[in-house]
């Protein structure tokens, strides 16, 4: 039996880190300058074609100006 990478809460994680970009107002290019990472690796994470660990997904809380761990919550609802 194969494991699928992403589960459907993996994708509600990358859709919801959209949502926070957008309703901050910033583009991919806007989110990729505040991480000084290139724009496609936002992209990659927001279509899911890349995984995001602990510490990219604090740097990107820290980017939107998030609380992690109400973000999280969020998730699990």
């Amino acid at each position: 039996m194969t494991k699928a990478l992403f589960t459907d809460r993996h994708d509600r994680f990358r859709k919801l880190l959209v949502e926070a970009r957008k309703r901050k107002g910033l583009t991919q290019i806007d989110m990729a300058k505040k991480l000084r990472k290139p724009q496609s690796f936002v992209s990659k994470y927001e279509k899911g074609e890349r995984r995001i660990d602990l510490i990219e997904f604090l740097e990107i809380s820290d980017a939107l100006a998030i609380d992690p761990a109400r973000f999280i919550k969020q998730l699990l609802r």
